[in-house]
């Protein structure tokens, strides 16, 4: 079998969904005792080679029955996709073409994701950042913030002067790994400063005195949408990051972002939506 990862209990199934990262997941869940199971299960275990950069892993109900319960499984097969770790679709009952048809749908987006992070093993954290939680110091009323986080959605211009304060914030805790940056040559940002977890907004005067987790010294290069690697053991906890950009490459009045990413994971032991464990559960070892 091999490419099919047998999940052994509840422990064993949250270790893999954190280490799939951003791939697509498919989880079957199956039983000793169900004939349908048993004549799904010889195509299901030859779909990992259709799909190569998806994850699937097969639950028995019966030996990780904490998980079933978690996941909302109550009939068998069921099979459950998630994407960017946010379960997507469930799908019942023994149909390969149904299964195959539904796993194509959401592959295809998967490939066009990898595609775009070019940040191996990490993930676009784009949808655990809670927009209306995020806050820009100095942006331009017609060119904001909301328009550097979505691709293609325009761009950030600072307004009275060349100096901007960003802060972001996640739904949950997260990891972040680089961040990329795509900016104008000569209005990108050059020297950044990044403060982590602050109570509020940092002003000017505080982002200038105070001690940051990392500084940044951008290069025209770094600008072109390249991934910049950040420390990541400074950066294992993060429910929010603030950015504060000190000046631009040309020295102009005027820093712009087309567009701003954050890479790397969330916190696989903090609230994941759907992913909700149920205590007292017969079988729990802690």
């Amino acid at each position: 079998m091999g490419l099919v990862t047998i999940i052994e209990n509840e422990a064993h199934f949250q270790s893999q969904m954190a280490n799939a990262g951003s791939k697509l997941v498919v989880v079957y869940f199956t039983a000793s005792w169900c004939p349908p199971c048993q004549r799904i299960s010889p195509f299901y275990e030859q779909l990992p080679v259709k799909f190569p950069k998806a994850v699937f892993l097969k639950v028995d109900v019966d030996s990780c029955a904490e998980t079933a319960s978690a996941q909302g499984v109550n009939a068998m097969p069921t099979f459950v996709i998630y994407k960017n770790w946010r379960k997507v679709d469930l799908i019942t009952g023994a149909n390969p073409a149904n299964l195959e048809a539904k796993i194509r749908q959401y592959y295809g987006t998967e490939e066009a994701g990898d595609e775009d992070s070019a940040v191996p093993g990490q993930m676009d954290l784009a949808t655990f950042i809670t927009k209306s939680e995020c806050e820009c110091l100095n942006e331009s009323d017609d060119h904001p913030l909301a328009h550097a986080l979505n691709s293609g959605g325009g761009y950030l211009a600072s307004d009275c002067d060349e100096q901007l304060i960003i802060n972001i914030t996640f739904n949950q805790l997260v990891k972040i790994h680089s961040l990329k940056i795509k900016a104008p040559a000569d209005k990108g940002p050059k020297f950044l400063k990044l403060f982590i977890n602050q109570p509020r907004t940092l002003d000017f005067d505080q982002a200038t005195g105070n001690i940051s987790v990392q500084d940044l010294e951008l290069s025209p290069s770094d600008l072109e949408g390249n991934p910049v690697p950040l420390k990541f053991v400074k950066f294992q906890s993060v429910q929010n990051i603030q950015i504060f950009i000190k000046d631009n490459q040309s020295g102009g009045d005027v820093t712009q972002i087309d567009h701003l990413a954050f890479y790397g994971s969330p916190i696989s032991t903090t609230n994941m939506g759907e992913f909700k464990r149920v205590a007292g559960k017969k079988g729990e070892s802690h």
